[in-house]
């Protein structure tokens, strides 16, 4: 690079991250240096479509030598001519890089091995999560240098936020001519919360001189944080409990992890007494995998996998889950670490709910749950919106504390609920089902196992779940004739990857008249018609 060439930055961060003062804080340390300097941005959009860039050129000879003279600075990044490329998630720093922005010449790279899922991929019904290898290795090919930690967790640990962290990876990089005492100086002078900015700052200015130093890094999510650079060590892998011992002795090793945590989960969900019938619904699935594969040729597969999917269907949401995760310990800290609240500051918390007449009907007797629901739907038939009843509860004091812990106190109400009843008749058809396949092919029992990954969401999304489970062991796991059991298997397998692939139920459908199967039964779907708003005439 030319002295006469101005030094090129982008810099990525998702909202509430600070990017703005990051910026901010860079064109200070320049000004402070006495660099000629020029930042410019562009605002991302919010729900994680996106992020907000900062784009920023250094010249890299002090004003003082310039005799007058002003260099002439971009506004925009030029594809292939970013000398450095910094990002707070790794997915971000690949959309940069697939915009031909980075250079593998030239362009430096440092990003966050952190992922924020986008919208894109919370709306998948199965794993819509990009491959995070994918991701490091297009970045890798396209950078001269790149270092990859864990930012988020050394903002964590700081309890600071993104921005001064990016901060001090920036003054490691090797990037600006200036000294660190000039990024020391401007976090010094920040203000509230300048403790906190340091200790950010230092580690991740200790991560990428350390990184630097052992040469060109490829990080993973395996290796989170280098060693040297969180002022504290990281925190280790979450343990799953330990069996009971006769639970243990009962079930395969290679199960024990995954019933320990199910098993956990739906404890405390609802108690000793619904952990019983969680092993009495497993003990079905073990045993008819034992018949179906006495050698554990498949290393107790189905068994795990029933555990999982048991355990989550098992401890379905509901208001009175809602509320009680609301008033969990950890969550308060949660919102006060990610707000960078000091420990004289005063957080308030307001949270919103919406139930509908499902939510109500749930928890009342069946017969009452259901006069409600056909109330709502004659509602509904009428072009009226569904009946709903907002909240508003300021959780920070004790009116709001004590509504959510009224909520959550209602576990009893479940078992006489509606929506109790019909959640546990759809957990035994499915077992059922699973068992049944077992007894004639392991790999069928296995597919209808998996099936209960289609159980998912909340409201329609849930609905529509249920729906397509049902239906594909109706139709493809009992009653549509086969040539084989194999063949029954792969029906199931291609049926439940199409319910994922598509929320619309199309591929569903197509996969389903492939095999000669019945279609999906369509269902009713009340017109509204809304009233446009008369324009106010001139």
């Amino acid at each position: 690079m030319s002295v006469q060439s101005p030094i090129t930055l982008l810099v990525c961060a998702l909202g509430g991250e600070g990017g703005g003062v990051l910026a901010e804080w860079l064109v200070e340390v320049a000004t402070r240096a006495g660099y000629p300097v020029q930042s410019t941005s562009i605002p991302g959009v919010a729900q994680r479509t996106g992020a907000t860039t900062y784009y920023l050129e250094f010249f890299a000879q002090p004003t003082s030598t310039l005799g007058g003279r002003r260099p002439v600075f971009g506004l925009v990044p030029v594809a292939g001519g970013l000398d450095a490329l910094v990002c707070s998630e790794l997915l971000e720093a690949a959309r940069q890089v697939t915009l031909g922005l980075a250079d593998a010449q030239r362009t430096q790279v440092i990003t966050s091995s952190a992922r924020t899922l986008t919208t894109a991929e919370r709306m998948v019904l199965g794993d819509g999560r990009v491959d995070a290898a994918q991701l490091l290795a297009l970045i890798g090919a396209h950078s001269r240098e790149l270092q990859v930690l864990d930012f988020n967790a050394m903002a964590r640990e700081a309890g600071t936020v993104m921005s001064a962290v990016l901060f001090g990876a920036i003054a490691a990089s090797g990037l600006l001519p200036y000294e660190r005492a000039h990024y020391e100086a401007v976090i010094a002078a920040s203000g509230r919360g300048a403790d906190a900015s340091r200790r950010g700052f230092d580690a991740a200015f200790a991560g990428v001189a350390a990184a630097r130093a052992r040469g060109r890094q490829v990080g993973s999510y395996v290796e989170h944080v280098v060693g040297a650079a969180a002022p504290a060590p990281a925190a280790a892998p979450a343990v799953p409990p330990a069996l009971p011992a006769d639970v243990a002795a009962a079930y395969p090793p290679s199960a024990h992890a995954m019933i320990a945590l199910g098993l956990a989960r739906v404890r405390e969900y609802q108690g000793d007494a619904y952990a019983a019938l969680y092993l009495q619904r497993l003990a079905r699935v073990r045993d008819a995998e034992r018949a179906a594969d006495p050698q554990a040729a498949q290393s107790f597969a189905t068994l795990r996998e029933a555990a999982r999917w048991l355990a989550l269907w098992m401890c379905f949401d509901d208001i009175v889950r809602v509320a009680g995760l609301k008033l969990a310990g950890t969550r308060l800290a949660r919102v006060r670490r990610e707000v960078a609240a000091g420990a004289h500051d005063v957080v308030k918390v307001y949270d919103y709910f919406k139930p509908g007449v499902p939510e109500f009907a749930g928890l009342l007797p069946a017969a009452w749950g259901q006069a409600l629901l056909r109330w709502d739907a004659r509602r509904r038939a009428r072009g009226l919106e569904p009946w709903a009843l907002p909240l508003h509860l300021p959780t920070h004091t004790v009116f709001g504390m004590v509504m959510l812990k009224l909520l959550s106190s209602l576990r009893w109400l479940r078992r006489r609920g509606q929506r109790w009843a019909d959640e546990q008749a759809l957990i035994e058809r499915w077992l059922d089902a699973a068992v049944r396949g077992c007894a004639l092919d392991w790999r069928l029992g296995h597919e209808i196992v998996l099936c209960g990954r289609l159980i998912k969401g909340y409201g329609g999304t849930q609905q529509r779940g249920r729906d397509n489970l049902v239906h594909i062991i109706d139709q493809l796991a009992e009653k549509t004739p086969f040539a084989s059991t194999a063949t029954r298997a792969d029906a199931v397998a291609q049926a439940r990857r199409a319910a994922l692939a598509d929320e619309g139920g199309k591929a569903l459908g197509l996969a389903l008249a492939q095999h000669g199967a019945a279609p999906l039964p369509v269902r009713e779907v009340p017109i509204r018609f809304v009233r446009k708003a008369n324009k106010p005439t001139a």
